[in-house]
């Protein structure tokens, strides 16, 4: 929690508990049941907390300012992982693309249309019966070359590995961990059956180090049948999901490690199957390869084994306005490297919308389009010419931006302060930002702002600072410290850079430089 004021500054509280929790916002005059008495009559915020099990570990955070109060956070859960440069460029994903063929018409037509992206992704239906770490081989009969081609041109492949291992005798991973007791217990001490994907599936204990190092082994080339160097990995439903669980997850009673039941780290479980996860890639490549692995379950620390999205969404407009807030306090709990399903999870968007979503989409941390298998198809030419250039436009844009954005993940990296901030983080005495979740900051200099309604033909922007802004597309100067109303068209919405310039190179880079001055030097992939 992240207390923010014009004469206080702004301070933090960090309540350090895996179990179900439960928080109360409790404005001015709230009157409390049970007993409990608050003050009623000041101009205050209370908050009330409570957790079903564990221990009392809390943590005050005393600023003064908003990214002191990041820092002092970032050093109690560490900063995020610092990404590989691909990692932070466009990433393109479907639940699935059918089979090689598929995978290398979606790739050639991405050149065909000039169209850059770095990383195509395979969902469950690549495997061989949803077992993960496996191949439907008459679907993929060859995904070493497969990725290979990827690679060559400089992209990467993503293939997704959950956490519910399926209950067939034949299957190494389950074979394996059967053998060797690595599986969360019931509360009658037997391995927990739940469904997921597969049918009938056990999960594995990842409390357990010795686990998590069985786990990272896995993903050595030679265990991972069919992977190379460039393939990277997606952990989807790892809160865990478990479909005819109660609550949709394991039940309270289960028991991990032995000793402890599954109400009391619930919201640990994701964060420590990603950590494995994470932990694995970094030992195929010796440690020095940086890993990418997409997480959709987060836990305080996650920043530190990858990137996160924010689930499951809907081709609406009200979620395409939700995602900034929610990419917003992402960045806020530590966790830079988040972003949205572009287009929409589910439904399918209409053209403006579609478009809409990449021109913001192209500015979140994380920068991913993903649809559901029941979508149509929506690879960024399938909506006309004027709306394919549009998408373009979006997406050359964020390659033109990745030094900018590159540098920014570096300063995440050694200070904990977010790639995409709240207007308030950067200009903490102006009162007209306090309550602003429409627009976000991209580091301390760029301003974005996204359109949230359909046929939009004007925008209020509130511009803060004294400096003058400058919009990206047209070079017009705006007065800071004011609302500006803006005309605004499907050719793009309002970006301001606040009085710097910056320049565009050619991927790959190797040096950044950051408005303030500041230089990033890296390869782009390795932990050098």
């Amino acid at each position: 929690m992240i207390s923010h004021g014009k004469a206080r500054g702004t301070s933090g509280f960090f309540w350090l508990n895996a179990a179900e929790m439960q928080i109360d916002v409790l404005g001015n005059g709230w009157d409390a049941e049970a007993g409990i008495a608050l003050p009623s009559s000041q101009s205050r915020i209370d908050t009330f907390w409570m957790s079903e099990a564990g221990i009392v570990d809390a943590f005050f955070f005393v600023g003064p300012g908003p990214k002191d109060v990041a820092r002092q956070y970032a050093s109690v859960t560490g900063t995020p992982t610092m990404p590989q440069l691909f990692a932070v460029a466009y990433h393109q994903c479907r639940w699935n693309y059918r089979d090689e063929e598929d995978v290398e018409q979606v790739d050639s037509k991405f050149d065909e249309h000039d169209i850059p992206y770095d990383v195509l992704w395979l969902d469950i239906d690549h495997t061989d019966g949803k077992r993960y770490l496996t191949w439907d081989r008459m679907l993929f009969p060859h995904p070493e070359e497969m990725q290979r081609k990827l690679a060559a041109k400089g992209r990467h492949m993503v293939t997704i590995v959950d956490p519910h291992i399926k209950r067939d005798d034949s299957y190494f991973l389950h074979r394996e961990a059967t053998e060797k007791g690595y599986y969360v217990k019931d509360a009658n001490g037997n391995d927990y059956d739940g469904w997921c994907w597969p049918g009938s599936s056990s999960y594995l204990d990842m409390l357990r180090p010795e686990v998590r190092s069985w786990w990272a082994t896995k993903f050595s080339t030679e265990n991972y049948v069919g992977s190379t160097p460039s393939l990277y990995i997606w952990n989807d439903m790892n809160e865990p999901s478990v479909f005819n669980g109660p609550e949709v997850t394991m039940p309270r009673d289960a028991v991990h490690r032995g000793d402890a039941e599954h109400r009391e780290l619930h919201n640990a479980y994701g964060y420590y199957f990603h950590m494995a996860t994470a932990d694995g890639l970094v030992q195929r490549g010796d440690g020095r390869d940086r890993p990418f692995v997409l997480s959709r379950a987060v836990f305080a620390g996650s920043q530190r084994h990858g990137a996160v999205w924010t689930g499951d969404n809907t081709a609406e407009w009200d979620h395409l306005r939700v995602s900034v807030p929610m990419i917003l306090t992402l960045g806020l709990t530590g966790i830079s490297f988040s972003g949205a399903d572009v287009g929409g999870y589910f439904g399918n968007p209409e053209p403006e919308l579609w478009v809409r979503w990449y021109q913001l989409g192209a500015y979140y941390p994380f920068f991913r389009g993903h649809a559901h298998h029941d979508t149509k198809r929506r690879e960024p030419w399938l909506f006309g010419e004027k709306n394919t250039e549009r998408i373009r436009e979006a997406i050359h844009i964020r390659y033109m931006l990745l030094p900018y954005f590159y540098t920014l993940f570096r300063e995440a990296n050694t200070s904990g302060v977010p790639v995409a901030r709240p207007l308030w983080m950067e200009f903490p005495s102006e009162e007209a930002t306090f309550t602003n979740d429409e627009a976000l900051m991209i580091g301390n200099s760029l301003l974005v702002q996204g359109i949230y309604t359909e046929h939009a033909k004007h925008a209020s922007v509130y511009l803060p600072g004294k400096e003058s802004w400058y919009d990206v597309k047209t070079g017009a100067a705006y007065k800071g410290g004011k609302t500006h109303k803006l005309d605004v068209n499907e050719e793009g919405y309002s970006c301001f850079p606040e009085g710097w310039d910056y320049h565009t190179t050619e991927r790959p880079i190797s040096s950044e430089f950051h408005p303030d001055g500041e230089r990033s030097i890296h390869s782009g992939d390795s932990t050098e």
